[in-house]
């Protein structure tokens, strides 16, 4: 479906070479200031034509808000933003009426509806995501202005070349234990990149990496893909910071699984890992086992963050963070060998303007996903709270052995 949310709920339309693409935010919370000018700037990190390592699809990506606000204040009704289409080139894609694309959505949009887009991928096309971002940067505004919170997404590898600061990229423990004090402290230097890598950071070179020297070897490989009319994928890792604790729905809405189906929304992403992911599954217990500490304010914290912020499938108040893996683009300009529709064999030079990396553009399109399932989170949670707090108003007490304190008073969640 087109649909992605329950409470701020997001509704997004058009396709690649239609006159415009956009979405329709229904939940925004009224009294929330909003102009174009707070959501531009999103758009503009995924617009394409940015660089020689994007597409030379030149659009501006300008948005206009159609309704939903009033004075620069959101009114709760329906917020409808549109972006318009003005450099597509449908002519450019006239052997996709013959054959479908390797790798690409083509084929199967043609099975499951009898028909397709005539011209470059329709709704499986990343100019979909414009409405997301958009949707995103209102729900943005509000998560920073009332809760702090900070989502920051950086490219972390492009083919085999990686920024991690593990011997081995994916952070596995190691056999040798002479090892393993060098290991936990990658794992160190990492958790601490997470705590303070800012947009800024991201944005300092095109190919938004905050690591100087691993981003110039990862742009050498995307140029050496370009000029091999090829492509290529990599990572995209995103922290979310300052998020309350007790975010994420049990048993089936869990806060990880909700990023996960967000993240794998996205066209061409093909994996999604929490905290120390594949590599955990290295980790002895006693070393992966976060071990609580006293923090500020009475909350408890955790000495080490290899749970990624989420135990239980419910947020703990360390940083949240997540790699997302994006397949090398499936549209090339190379001759490729494929069937026709038909079933006969033939030859395939695609046209048409394609990025050779995705990286770069995906960076803005994984912290909008992350923003609205943090959005949908909080009013749950926040719904709940209030609901809760009634009856504590009514003078009812939890008992210590449910409140997890030592004398039975009021839940204050």
């Amino acid at each position: 479906m087109s649909t992605f949310g329950s409470l701020y709920r997001v509704t997004t339309f058009g396709e690649s070479h239609c006159k415009a693409v956009g979405v329709i935010i229904d939940g925004c919370p009224p009294g929330l200031p909003l102009t174009e000018n707070d959501v531009q700037p999103q758009l503009s990190r995924r617009r394409p034509g940015q660089s020689e390592l994007t597409t030379p699809r030149d659009e501006k990506d300008r948005v206009t808000i159609l309704s939903g606000t009033e004075m620069g204040f959101t009114l709760g009704t329906p917020i409808a933003m549109m972006v318009p289409n003005e450099d597509q080139r449908p002519h450019d894609y006239g052997e996709m009426d013959l054959y479908p694309r390797p790798s690409h959505a083509d084929y199967t949009y043609l099975e499951k509806y009898g028909i397709k887009a005539g011209s470059g991928g329709g709704r499986s096309s990343a100019r979909e995501t414009i409405g997301r971002v958009a949707a995103s940067a209102v729900a943005e505004k509000y998560i920073t202005t009332v809760h702090g919170i900070e989502i920051v997404a950086f490219v972390a590898s492009v083919g085999n070349v990686s920024m991690m600061p593990f011997d081995d990229p994916n952070g596995e423990f190691p056999e040798d234990p002479s090892k393993e004090l060098e290991w936990m402290d990658s794992w160190n230097a990492w958790w601490k990149k997470l705590d303070t890598v800012t947009r800024r950071d991201v944005d300092s070179n095109e190919v938004r990496c905050p690591d100087e020297k691993a981003a110039q070897a990862m742009r050498k490989r995307i140029v050496r893909a370009k000029e091999a009319q090829d492509s290529i994928g990599g990572t995209v890792v995103c922290v979310i910071r300052k998020l309350p604790t007790g975010l994420g729905e049990p048993c089936f809405d869990k806060l990880e699984a909700k990023l996960a189906h967000a993240m794998l929304s996205i066209p061409a992403t093909k994996s999604f890992e929490i905290g120390s992911g594949l590599a955990g599954t290295t980790i002895p217990g006693h070393i992966h086992n976060d071990q609580f500490v006293n923090g500020e304010n009475g909350k408890l914290r955790t000495t080490t963050n290899f749970s990624g912020g989420i135990q239980g499938g419910i947020s703990n108040g360390e940083n949240v963070y997540f790699k997302v893996g994006f397949k090398s683009v499936a549209t090339i300009s190379q001759a490729q060998p494929t069937a026709k529709y038909d079933g006969s064999a033939g030859v395939l030079e695609a046209k048409g303007r394609h990025d050779p990396c995705v990286l770069p553009r995906a960076v803005p399109i994984v912290e909008s996903m992350a923003t609205l399932v943090v959005m949908e989170a909080l009013m749950q949670q926040n719904g709940r709270k209030l609901t809760a707090d009634a009856l504590v108003a009514t003078g009812i007490q939890i008992p210590a052995r449910l409140s997890g304190l030592k004398s039975g008073i009021p839940s204050t969640h």
